[in-house]
């Protein structure tokens, strides 16, 4: 007669004890309970369940420590966590220790026979394996990625399991969306985190300066270079480099990544000593790389070594249910950023978000955000605050002809704006903080492009380039 299988499920709720025994327990299935997080580690140490289903928050210690001492008992235990609140971290940290999967209970009813299958499935083909490798522990994240979506759990779940390798990752995704954050998360839960994340976006430079900016450059190198500059790949030694927008990056350049990868060797411009570097390398790209390759205009053996892992950001339009969250999280960053009161926002303008379809995706939310708080009669934030359509232009729309920002704004809401400003801050110069919001505005949205950025204020490049540095703009861009 077969062995049965054998599920312990911790959680305080008996009442959930009972629904998970009902839904699971069969003639080859034996189901155990333990309402708290000692009595199921007792529990696992006696019977060595084939899986173990535990809630985050118990007592006395945590789901999570509970699944760290069942690991370290056992390296190839199979733990499934559930939680009713599971934040971005807790779903990110939980991965990283180790966890087969992370279940938000409101999913449970659909995902639980599903993820147990598997979880059993994963048991049986790993008792007959030789080998496992536990996976490490976790680091403290530092950036914050809101969602709660079925969509954004699995990309919180692949970053948990990939920081712990060195293998390079793929991020792809519409703008907007958020690639740099989590290629921020990523190298945060890495054992890199210690080290430097550099950042770079590849179609915000021209072709000429790229390599420069990549590499560095001796002295004399070409006009201009009054001294040797230290290019990101060094400054990014023993951490990570995200190459932001790679499949803008010339053909030229994509075969001295190359060299990179595979040698960790590269030169500086107009240099001949070849310096080593230790680098992982994180890209993203809003464009499909494989019809770029089919087009030779990105190279193949590039795509493949930096598509090793690939992770995909959905868009906002196809994760409503974090709206709500994201505006929350974003009227608090800008009460905290500006030094204002912080906002509430109504039902009825929920709606009117959630209604949306964000073709900036999650970028043109916290710019509709931010310009709802400036534009605010009130603490209380309704659809009249939030004139959709009429912010300032995306990508997107800068693509399709937007002149300036003006264009998109009114004379009405840009005289509001201004007695808003002045208001709470009664000693501000008008005329330069109109130019300082429009530049920071027009930046952000063009993803940092400085060509399109002048072109949409109406300015020349040389004029930009004075305004961001005068502004000191470069400290708040957050492009992702």
């Amino acid at each position: 007669m077969q062995k049965p299988q054998i599920i312990l499920v911790v959680d305080p709720e008996t009442d959930f004890l009972e629904w998970v025994q009902n839904q699971l327990g069969t003639p080859t299935t034996r189901v155990i309970t333990a309402t708290t997080s000692d009595e199921g580690y007792k529990i696992f140490c006696r019977e060595s369940p084939d899986l173990l289903i535990t809630e985050t928050h118990l007592s006395p210690f945590s789901g999570q420590e509970l699944l760290v001492k069942a690991r370290q008992r056992d390296p190839n235990a199979i733990v499934v966590l559930t939680s009713a609140f599971g934040t971005t971290q807790s779903v990110i940290e939980s991965m990283k220790l180790g966890a087969f999967d992370f279940i938000r209970k409101e999913t449970l009813p659909f995902n639980l026979k599903v993820v147990v299958d598997a979880a059993l499935k994963a048991q049986a083909e790993m008792k007959a394996a030789t080998t496992f490798k536990p996976q490490l522990t976790v680091e403290e994240h530092q950036d914050s990625i809101v969602g709660k979506s079925a969509a954004m759990q699995q990309v919180f779940k692949m970053v948990g399991r990939v920081s712990h390798s060195d293998a390079p990752v793929m991020i792809t995704g519409e703008s907007g969306s958020g690639k740099e954050l989590v290629a921020r998360a990523i190298h945060h839960y890495s054992q890199r985190s210690s080290k430097g994340f550099v950042a770079i976006n590849c179609a915000a430079i021209p072709e000429q300066l790229l390599e420069s900016e990549l590499f560095g450059h001796e002295k004399g190198a070409f006009t201009g270079a009054t001294g040797t500059r230290v290019g990101r790949f060094e400054q990014s030694n023993g951490g990570s480099l995200f190459l932001d927008e790679i499949g803008d990056m010339p053909l030229a350049l994509q075969g001295k990544i190359l060299r990179v990868l595979q040698e960790g060797e590269f030169s500086r411009v107009g240099g001949n000593e070849s310096l080593r570097t230790d680098v992982r390398i994180i890209a993203a790209t809003n464009k499909n790389l494989e019809e770029e390759v089919s087009k030779r205009s990105f190279r193949e053996d590039l795509f493949y070594r930096l598509n090793v892992v690939r992770i995909q950001l959905p868009p906002l339009r196809q994760r409503t249910e974090d709206i709500r969250l994201l505006a929350e999280y974003f009227l608090q960053k800008v009460a905290i950023q500006k030094h204002l009161p912080r906002l509430k926002i109504s039902e009825e303008a929920v709606r009117v978000l959630e209604a949306y379809a964000w073709p900036g995706n999650v970028r043109e939310l916290a710019n509709t955000i931010q310009r709802a708080c400036v534009l605010a009669t009130s603490d209380l934030l309704t659809p009249k605050d939030i004139p959709l359509g009429s912010s300032l232009p995306t990508e997107r729309g800068a693509a399709e002809g937007a002149s300036t920002p003006a264009a998109a704004m009114t004379t009405e809401n840009a005289i509001e704006a201004l007695l808003r400003a002045a208001q709470n801050t009664p000693d501000i110069q008008l005329l330069p903080w109109l130019e300082r919001e429009f530049t920071l505005y027009a930046m952000k949205a063009t993803k940092g492009n400085q060509v399109r950025a002048a072109k949409l204020l109406g300015i020349t490049r040389a004029t930009l380039r004075k305004r961001i540095e005068r502004f000191g703009i470069t400290r708040e861009l957050t492009i992702s």
